[in-house]
């Protein structure tokens, strides 16, 4: 049964399910910065790039899309 009689971006509804607070991952990560100054300069964009993941990861989770 479908309730739109065109298609609908994204994943079919109820095949989506969140099972974790993207929240929690996004403080983790930032965490991850606190000791940024003690790293050495090549660990730097690791720490960045995991950041950058996390964020990517919850904006996507926004709308399930």
């Amino acid at each position: 049964m479908q309730d739109h009689p065109y298609p609908v971006p994204g994943p079919p509804p109820g095949s989506f399910s969140q099972q974790t607070d993207p929240r929690a991952g996004i403080e983790e990560a930032v965490a991850g910065l606190d000791d940024l100054d003690a790293l050495p300069l090549g660990e730097h964009v690791e720490r960045f790039e995991a950041v950058h993941t996390e964020l990517t990861v919850a904006l996507s989770s926004i709308d399930k899309v």
